[in-house]
């Protein structure tokens, strides 16, 4: 074997395991640059050397294999990739290919955004029911998701039609949505998504459809199979189309534009490239198309690709600093996580110091060193991480990572779970999990106890005037007051703060005792539906079991917990000291007004209420308020600088309200003085 077989080979090797990492298991260990960077590498070779192309070769397949877990969908028209651009120079490439196959001189483009999600198919029945959802697998045979297609809240079920319809879109998760679900996930004590891509395409894989209804996972639509051009449009072009489904009721993305020629197309490219950070969904580059579909055919295709389509994929911004050490962090639950500092360097706006390197595995497989010259981003425009090593950079005398064996903290030895990456202190008296565990029990979302914030808790720790949960409900004026920058007056305002928080509703102590698995919305479901801490701490998981929410793994750590005797002795403790242990949030329903088990969305702002105290006065009228808008949406009330939510509002001809419209029906039932 020659050195270029050689190459191929490896190529190809490494290129099919960071597919079935990216399309199988969601869990990809390489980011998508350098994964494109590969795959360019494996293309210019194979077009050199065409003997020594492999049969099972990436660049002749769309992705990945389907999963197993679903049934397997054999697409009628193949679900192709697009082929990938970089630079202005590789899209005139790809207009000449186009014009010597169409003998033209010139051509019209359409833009669309490339939204960064998982490729999907919706197929509609001649009455224009929803009846399948297919992922894109490999482009001949993908999954048969159709429950979960139907679990995303604004993808239409039902469409207007008289004939069959396929299309086909991107199944994405905001932004948003995506912070939402990573904040909930870590106070549970569950990992965290590396990224919105994965995050959607772990969600659709998911066999229980609640899942992703409770994700809020969006689709947009952005073209169909070749017929259904000739079927749906009078000119057979593609924007004509987009326009036909947006009359339909589909999700299209608003932002297309067509493109008279190059010039347009990267004006288009340049635009987006700066106001990508505005929107709130990931996009990676922007597809350039012909508009024409009666084209295709002529053009052609590829065995993995259109030739009347690209790609053109934004670069991902990424900065070489130096790693001047590892240093280690053990969280509440006593995961301990190994963190690049970094000499300071700006990355997409910010000043970045410090990286994550996630795990021990992360590490080894990219050989990181300190010392090392490493290439920086944030993954997912957010977290910055550290993506690789600049190999001929790296000094003499570097020495291999090793994980710690120990503890940072207390120096107890780790334990690594066999299914898991990340090691764990098991010591329960670890100083570091302590001082979590009381900063989280403190927080806003937990017991709320204003002026009790991390530097404060480090102070009364180190001096051993709190060491327990309860030794917060034991401090006195005088002990606070000892504190250095702590007088009288910030001494009773955090005394009368942690009185106030006696009086919590069950859900916020639940939250702040830290049962892992059990986050804010848990707690709360757990409350509502135990009412007592004492009738919860009897549940058993097959009880616990058949509440709407809770699964096997929720169930059996709550269960664990309570039989705990320390936990056991922490609930009397609390008792003791007066702390709330039932569930008060009860809301009392009150009047009859066209608000009782209606869904109601407030938008804009509000000059006479708070938009707390609106939701709250909402409730007491029987509403649901929710924060989205949707064909579910019974009545949206609108105050000043209202903006899409109000707009969409309109389009769905949901009722609108003003506040003032609001106020008279809160003065009819009393819960409004007159003035």
């Amino acid at each position: 074997m020659n050195e270029t077989q050689r190459q191929i080979q490896e190529l190809t090797t490494n290129l099919k395991k960071y597919n079935q990492e990216y399309y199988e298991l969601d869990q990809p260990t390489i980011s998508d640059s350098e994964y494109d960077d590969l795959l360019r590498q494996l293309i210019e070779l194979e077009q050199q050397y065409p003997e020594y192309m492999l049969s099972d070769s990436p660049t002749r397949f769309v992705g990945g294999k389907r999963s197993q877990k679903f049934e397997k969908v054999t697409h009628q028209y193949p679900m192709q990739s697009l082929s990938n651009a970089f630079s202005f120079a590789e899209l005139e490439e790809f207009e000449q290919r186009i014009l010597s196959a169409v003998q033209l001189t010139s051509i019209e483009y359409i833009c669309e955004l490339k939204i960064d999600g998982l490729a999907m198919a919706a197929h509609y029945d001649a009455h224009g029911q929803l009846q399948l959802g297919a992922t894109r697998g490999d482009g001949v045979t993908g999954e048969n998701v159709t429950q979960n297609l139907k679990a995303l809240p604004h993808f239409p079920k039902q469409l207007p039609l008289s004939q069959p319809l396929e299309v086909r879109g991107e199944v994405y998760l905001a932004k948003s949505q995506f912070h939402r679900i990573n904040h909930e996930r870590m106070v549970a004590g569950e990992a965290t998504f590396a990224n919105p891509r994965n995050a959607a395409a772990g969600s659709m894989r998911q066999l229980d459809a609640s899942i992703v209804q409770k994700r809020q996972l969006e689709m947009f639509v952005y073209g169909a199979p070749q017929p259904m051009y000739q079927q749906f449009t009078t000119d057979q072009k593609h924007a004509t189309l987009l326009t036909v489904f947006k009359d339909l009721g589909l999700p299209v993305n608003p932002h297309t534009q067509v493109c008279q020629n190059l010039q347009e197309v990267w004006q288009f490219i340049e635009k987006w490239s700066f106001e990508r950070a505005l929107l709130d969904y990931e996009i990676d580059g922007i597809v350039i198309k012909v508009n024409d579909t009666a084209l295709y055919e002529q053009i052609g295709t590829t065995a993995k690709a259109p030739k009347w389509a690209i790609a053109y994929k934004f670069p991902a911004e990424q900065v070489e600093t130096i790693l001047e050490d590892i240093i280690f962090t053990v969280g509440r639950t006593g995961q301990v996580t190994p963190n690049a500092v970094l000499t300071p360097v700006q990355v997409a706006g910010t000043t970045v110091q410090r990286a994550t390197l996630h795990n021990e595995d992360y590490i080894r497989e990219r050989d990181i060193r300190i010392g090392d010259t490493v290439v920086i981003q944030k993954a997912g425009e957010i977290i910055p991480e550290v993506v690789k090593v600049v190999s001929d950079k790296r000094p003499e005398n570097t020495v291999a990572f090793s994980m710690v064996a120990t503890c940072p903290s207390c120096q107890s030895q780790l334990m690594r779970q066999a299914d898991e990456a990340a090691y764990y202190c098991q010591n329960p008296q670890c100083q570091s999990k302590i001082i979590e565990n009381l900063i989280h029990f403190a927080s806003r979302t937990a017991m709320n106890i204003d002026g009790l914030g991390e530097k404060i808790v480090e102070q009364l720790y180190t001096e051993q005037l709190i060491t327990t949960i309860p030794d917060i409900y034991r401090l006195e004026h005088e002990i606070i007051t000892s504190l250095e920058r702590l007088g009288d007056k910030s001494a009773q305002n955090l005394l009368t703060a942690i009185e106030n928080s006696k009086s919590n509703s069950l859900e916020k102590l639940l939250f702040g005792l830290g049962i892992r698995f059990v986050g804010a919305k848990v707690a709360t479901v757990l409350a509502k539906h135990f009412q007592t801490m004492e009738q919860l701490a009897q549940a058993t998981i097959e009880e616990l079991e058949t509440i709407d929410e809770i699964g096997n793994r929720i169930a059996t750590s709550v269960v664990t917990w309570f039989a705990n005797d320390d936990n056991q002795k922490l609930i009397q403790q609390l008792t003791d000291l007066e702390v709330n242990m039932t569930y008060t949030n009860h809301v009392e329903v009150v009047g009859e007004t066209q608000f009782r088990e209606k869904t109601v969305v407030l938008t804009g702002t509000l000059s006479k209420l708070k938009r707390t105290q609106a939701k709250q006065l909402l409730e007491q009228l029987g509403a649901k308020v929710t924060g989205s808008v949707s064909k579910k949406t019974d009545y949206v009330i609108a105050g000043s600088e209202a903006g899409s939510k109000l707009k969409k509002a309109q389009e769905l001809q949901i009722p609108i309200l003003t506040e003032d419209d609001l106020i008279a029906i809160l003065k009819e039932v009393g819960l409004f003085e007159t003035e």
